[in-house]
């Protein structure tokens, strides 16, 4: 008889906890993220991979979905590339305003939502090292699990984190308890022991 891989089985039963714990929270609205909180009070700011939906109310070929590129523009019918990169929705919004008027539009109304965040990375030592979907709510741990578990080499108490804060890039180190942010590059350590 084959013997059982205890970290595959606690890898399945952590995803499977990270569903019923996203969820529910889905069901009840009660998110700690801070990356929602920060949308709401405004300060969330856009990078490279957001999927963002724009509104021009009364002008359906304006409207649609835009992903932020890798140059942190994006590419809007008549008035060309719109620098997108770290301004919060209402900036975008009011950056949009500001090239629609008055060329094209005498008074345009603009909505600017996040539809998708962008990925977060997870490199060092885990089976699957490579970006994922973010997942509003979502800890170091559920990150580990979504990319296949620790290797047997893994420090697994705590993890680096590479964020951009501030316009400056920082490495962090988080406990597997805290909440993955979008565009977050996390790394497991090796163990020497």
């Amino acid at each position: 008889m084959r013997r059982f891989n205890c970290r595959a089985l606690w890898a399945l039963l952590l995803m499977a906890y990270a569903g019923l714990v996203w969820a529910e929270n889905s069901e009840t609205g009660d998110s700690a993220a801070a990356t929602i909180a920060a949308i709401a009070a405004g300060t969330y700011k856009l990078g490279s991979g957001d999927l963002v939906r724009v509104t021009v109310f009364n002008q359906q070929d304006l409207s649609g979905e835009y992903t932020v590129s890798g140059a942190g523009n994006i590419a809007f019918p008549l008035i060309g590339d719109i620098h997108a990169k770290d301004l919060t929705l209402k900036q975008l919004e009011e950056a949009i305003i500001n090239k629609l008027r008055p060329d094209y539009l005498i008074n345009p109304r603009v909505s600017v939502q996040v539809m998708n965040f962008r990925p977060f990375y997870i490199l060092g030592e885990v089976k699957s090292p490579q970006s994922y979907p973010f997942v509003d709510g979502m800890t170091y741990l559920n990150a580990v699990a979504i990319a296949g578990g620790f290797t047997t080499r893994a420090k697994e108490d705590h993890v680096i984190v590479t964020r951009i804060v501030n316009d400056k890039k920082q490495e962090l180190r988080f406990n597997m308890e805290d909440k993955v942010q979008p565009g977050d590059i996390i790394h497991i350590e090796e163990r020497y022991f």
